[in-house]
């Protein structure tokens, strides 16, 4: 704690202390202020400015130091002051004085509690950001609200003082009125509770809900504002038109289904969307037989050799057709097919129209199918799960020389010999190290310091290591420049410290991110907002609150999982507001980057805790130690566990090494449910199995947090006890 933060709260500290070591309280009852009434009178008379400053004071201090004796005070304002100018010095002092407790609140509290809560304030501060004045005022008109409470927490907020200051002044007038006009009539005063009755009380209720009808309106009034140029039809062909078949579509639509909702798919090229056809599918197909060459071409670590050959270091071989690879890659996309099938689907009862759509207005879709024909449906509600793309830079040449995406990467039939890949992310380094183990040579092109960067440097230091060793040539901090062709050679012209290299390639494979699929469906055309994704709000609408969107095209994540994940509140808040609606969480998202070793994690990282300012401790455990990765030859990586220090709460994972993105599963669940490292220690793991890492990691951390002087105590017991 800095001395500044110190010296205050020694202040603060002594102040509070000395008011009720004197008792100074006796001075703030009715009966106090009703005895004294006479003389306090006569002491304005006699010096009104002094009187009305020195009351003032005593105000601002009174709640600057969350004292109790505030309403008392407001009492003594209309009594000696009248109803104007009581009402005058209470109302603004009141307001500085909240704002000093509140601006002390945040000064002394604020860093400390973002560190122990952060991640858990963040969805609050977005709130008090976007309406906190708003909700502040709400508060202020209701005095059955601890207003001392009110001014201490949000001082936690990030909410600005001077709107803090002015709310509260406009909040308050109305209960500072009552209590004012009330001390103007004190001597017919008996009771504190006397003045606020349950009418009353039900009253200043009514005018704290009063603000959020007021809000609902206001909102219907935009909401017909954005509808005023559109003619709303008389009734509906469908709760729910989905446009988009990949994982988000499929799961909206199969929520609407099962809640027995009339639904329409609407998907122009194949059902399973990127996921299935070009992404995680056809990539852990590729990556999963380039495993099983890199095993091959390791037999010896596990006493193999080639045949019935006994002489020592003859090892195992293989012989492999890349285009039989591509094949498989195919066959395991046909054999996962039908779980995004149209029977399928239709069989849940979903109406699959494979075509394309357009959004023509709020409430409907023109459909264009494969045949030609078209068709206009109307809907209640629509879903946007529209997908992404590929990102290709606009790099001088690129299309010249031609270039791979992990679109068309699945097309190939024959292994280049030469690889470029562009981009150090998850799908650059899982196609780069596949491509590797088949045997091309790689160079990985990243204009970034390392590879995922996301992660951890010692998780991109790792995998950049054994890509080396697995031969790629790895260059970080290199930007592709141009592209040109000489003498029939492709290369790639890439900046490093203000230094060319030319780099020759037969191919090159462009991984460096992917862009949301916003043209082509009517966005544009009925106004629906849009920048790098769809702009939606917490609870996935967008521009017109009855269309909504999910998935890649929605972000803020473009994971198949978490799109999956949007779409649950895409489809139940769609087909139930105003009745009911949920705000998307994203507080637990996991994710793997499929490279060797495998990389998982969830919540915070060290890297993300230190740009954050979260306070965090660290229990790692090095899995070259577990029993079953030594036994499998694949003892190497190690888990991180980041908890609140102190505590066994567990506010992120990162786990490298075989196997990560099935272990994650057990940290989700926990940070899900807050399932701390105590309980997972006490959780029994099957030996021998990966798994018992996680067991291991949570016994490092309660190592580290061993109740050192109760072992010494026990120490002596068992001394004792052996008669020493």
């Amino acid at each position: 704690m800095s001395t500044r933060k110190l010296l205050l709260l020694v202040v603060v500290a002594g102040a509070v202390s000395a008011f009720f070591a004197l008792d100074l309280g006796r001075h703030f009852s009715l009966e106090a202020l009703k005895a004294q009434q006479a003389a306090i009178e006569s002491y304005r008379q006699a010096n009104p400015a002094l009187a009305a400053g020195i009351f003032f004071i005593v105000y601002v201090a009174v709640t600057a130091l969350s004292l109790p004796g505030a309403v008392i005070m407001t009492l003594a304002g209309g009594a000696v002051f009248g109803l104007l100018w009581g009402m005058v010095l209470v109302s603004f002092a009141s307001s500085v004085g909240a704002t000093l407790a509140f601006l002390a609140s945040r000064f002394l509290l604020r860093d400390w509690v973002a560190k122990r809560f952060g991640q858990r304030l963040q969805a609050i501060d977005r709130g008090v950001e976007k309406e906190g004045g708003f909700y502040l005022f709400t508060l202020r008109l209701v005095p059955a609200f601890p207003f001392f409470m009110i001014n201490l927490v949000m001082g936690l907020t990030p909410m600005r003082a001077w709107t803090f200051y002015w709310v509260s002044q406009v909040g308050m007038l109305a209960g500072t009125l009552v209590f004012v006009n009330a001390g103007t009539q004190l001597a017919g005063i008996s009771s504190l509770s006397g003045i606020l009755s349950p009418a009353l009380i039900g009253s200043f209720a009514l005018l704290g809900i009063f603000p959020l009808i007021a809000k609902k309106i206001v909102d219907g009034i935009k909401a017909k504002k954005v509808y005023a140029r559109w003619t709303r039809p008389g009734k509906f062909d469908r709760n729910i038109i989905v446009i988009g078949g990949g994982s988000a579509g499929l799961v909206t639509a199969y929520i609407a289904a099962a809640v027995k909702a009339k639904v329409t798919l609407i998907e122009k090229h194949k059902l399973g969307g990127d996921c299935l056809n070009t992404g995680c599918v056809p990539s852990k197909a590729l990556i999963r037989s380039a495993k099983f060459l890199s095993h091959v071409a390791r037999a010896g670590e596990f006493g193999m050799r080639r045949g019935a050959s006994a002489v020592p270091g003859d090892t195992a071989a293989h012989n492999f057709s890349f285009a039989e690879v591509m094949e498989r890659v195919q066959r395991v996309v046909r054999a996962i097919e039908p779980h995004d099938s149209v029977e399928r689907y239709t069989g849940l009862g979903v109406e699959v129209i494979e075509g394309s759509a357009k959004l023509v207005s709020p409430w409907e879709v023109e459909v264009t199918r494969h045949d030609g024909t078209t068709e206009k449906l109307s809907t209640r509600a629509i879903v946007v799960a529209a997908g992404a793309r590929p990102f290709v830079p606009p790099i001088p040449g690129i299309v010249e020389v031609g270039y791979l995406t992990s679109d068309n990467v699945w097309e190939l039939r024959e292994l280049p010999k030469r690889l470029v890949v562009l981009g150090g992310g998850p799908i650059g380094c899982e196609l780069t190290q596949a491509f590797a183990r088949f045997g091309a040579k790689v160079t990985q092109v990243e204009m970034l310091p390392r590879l995922m960067i996301r992660e951890d440097p010692e998780v991109s230091d790792l995998v950049a290591a054994r890509f080396r060793q697995e031969g790629v040539d790895v260059l970080v901090n290199h930007k592709a420049m141009r592209f040109v062709v000489e003498s029939g050679e492709k290369l790639l012209i890439a900046e490093h410290e203000g230094r060319e290299l030319r780099i020759p390639f037969d191919a090159v494979l462009v991984a460096v991110g992917r862009v949301a699929n916003l043209k082509g469906y009517g966005l544009e055309e009925i106004g629906v907002a849009a920048t790098r994704t769809i702009d939606t709000n917490d609870f996935l609408q967008t521009t017109y609150p009855n269309i909504y969107a999910a998935g890649d095209v929605a972000g803020p994540y473009q994971f198949t999982h978490t799109a999956a994940h949007q779409a649950w509140y895409a489809a139940v808040n769609a087909l139930f507001d105003p009745f009911k609606k949920f705000r998307a969480d994203y507080s637990v998202i996991p994710w793997a980057t499929f490279v060797e070793p495998e990389v998982a994690r969830v919540g915070l990282n060290e890297t993300e805790a230190k740009e954050k300012g979260i306070a965090y401790e660290v229990a790692r455990y090095d899995i070259d130690d577990l029993d079953r990765a030594i036994a499998d030859s694949e003892a190497h990586g190690f888990i991180k566990v980041l908890t609140v220090p102190g505590k066994d709460r567990i506010l992120g994972v990162t786990i490298v090494g075989e196997h990560a993105g099935d272990l994650i599963a057990e940290y989700v669940l926990a940070m899900k449910h807050g399932i701390g490292l105590n309980k997972i220690l006490g959780t029994i793991h099957i030996y021998p199995t990966m798994a018992e890492a996680n067991k291991y990691v949570a016994g490092v951390w309660k190592k580290a947090h061993a109740p050192q002087g109760l072992l010494a105590w026990v120490a002596r017991f068992h001394a004792w006890r052996r008669g020493e």
